[in-house]
């Protein structure tokens, strides 16, 4: 029997259905959102009708969505991968309309960008959105392994770390080869899989499009197209640059981090995690792992993380602005550690009070010019209170 994990989010959804027609739940593939919503729909007190654009009978059924949908009234709608299907959506604004009830629909889908374009030019003022991120460290009791096989569902709960690995290499192949073409993009594998394994030994440097162009022979707008892509299908994330009106030569590009670290390690070929622990890439790694955590985080939150740097060296891994308070976090993969000048530098400049060093110990403790040093769990409980 498979186990099952509780989402943290069931409450901040079960919220959305109360107040929206359409909760829409995005995230990459295999996430676990067909399983959330059909965990939400045994809480529901409406009968549940669920349909699969990638099911060819659940995709004839909705050629008239009309006709069919009301037929079933008074249900709870699941509708996945409706990305596939994407001339239903004038149809359900009608259909949303008429009947005018909370919680009648959650559709789900993959590519984010194109669902919520879809989305928004129809069901404006309808829809509450969801992305839904693979597990946190607030849903499993084990960070090692989940800093080590990432927190994708079927690669977490694998047996062991040898089917945490073919399961993540076979999810790779399975996105490049099935899910990118039915998505609509038309890209080489091949191509695309180097690319995505470029990135991932940049992992946490600065994106440069054109020096990356080069090494492939492309130009600057397939690159930028390629990383587009893997942003709107959640496997990477753009960390941008805080933008402030002191007189320094900012850094203005983003930093590009593969989202999952599980997928980070197969991408490098990284094959047990006594490898990982020699590798130089540990270190960005960990803290790619710990942004993951805290960008996660931020979105229920409705807060946006940004990094600070400076062409002089000062830099934060990351900066959060809260109602105007700033909150400057820096990521050390260390029992002892210390941030280094160029932190102290840029609070300085953005005149930042609240300090913090995030790192995998367990202690709490305070160094010099009041910064608090603490495990990421505490950090998280401290940004809901802020």
């Amino acid at each position: 029997m498979k186990k099952y994990i509780n989402r943290n989010c069931i409450g901040h959804i079960r919220e959305l259905l109360d107040n929206f027609p359409v909760v829409a739940i995005l995230g990459p593939r295999q996430v676990g959102k067909t399983t959330l919503a059909k965990y939400l729909s045994s809480l529901s007190s409406k009968d549940t009708l669920y349909l699969d654009m990638e099911n060819r009978g659940d995709n004839l059924k909705l050629d008239e969505p009309v006709l069919y949908l009301n037929s079933h009234k008074d249900k709870l709608v699941i509708i996945d991968e409706i990305h596939l299907k994407p001339e239903i959506f004038r149809d359900l604004r009608g259909i949303i309309d008429f009947y005018n009830v909370p919680g009648r629909f959650i559709i789900l889908g993959s590519a984010s960008g194109e669902l919520l374009k879809q989305s928004s030019e129809t069901l404006a003022g309808r829809v509450a959105y969801y992305e839904l991120s693979p597990f946190n460290f607030k849903e499993v009791n084990d960070l090692q392994t989940l800093w080590w096989r990432g927190g994708f569902p079927l690669s977490y709960l694998a047996k062991n770390d040898k089917m945490s690995k073919t399961w993540l290499n076979n999810f790779i192949k399975t996105f490049l080869h099935i899910d990118i073409p039915m998505l609509g993009f038309n890209i080489p594998p091949k191509q695309l899989e180097q690319f995505w394994e470029m990135l991932a030994h940049l992992h946490g440097s600065l994106w440069n499009a054109s020096l990356i162009g080069k090494n492939f022979g492309l130009t600057s707008p397939t690159i930028k197209r390629y990383l587009g892509l893997l942003e709107s299908t959640h496997m990477v994330r753009a960390l941008y640059p805080f933008s402030t009106n002191i007189k320094k030569r900012l850094v203005k590009t983003p930093k590009v981090y593969i989202r999952d670290s599980g997928i980070l390690h197969a991408l490098l070929r990284i094959s047990d995690i006594d490898r990982l622990y020699s590798n130089p890439i540990v270190g960005m790694s960990y803290e790619g792992w710990v942004i993951e955590q805290i960008c996660s985080a931020c979105s229920d939150m409705e807060l946006r993380p940004y990094f600070y740097k400076t062409h002089a060296g000062a830099e934060i891994d990351l900066v959060i602005d809260i109602g105007g308070e700033l909150l400057a976090v820096e990521i050390k993969r260390s029992l002892s550690p210390k941030p280094e000048r160029g932190f102290y530098e840029a609070v300085k400049d953005l005149n930042i009070s609240k300090k913090y060093l995030i790192y995998p110990g367990k202690e709490k403790f305070v160094l010099k010019n009041n910064v608090h040093v603490l495990p990421i769990n505490d950090f998280i409980e401290i940004l809901g209170r802020v």
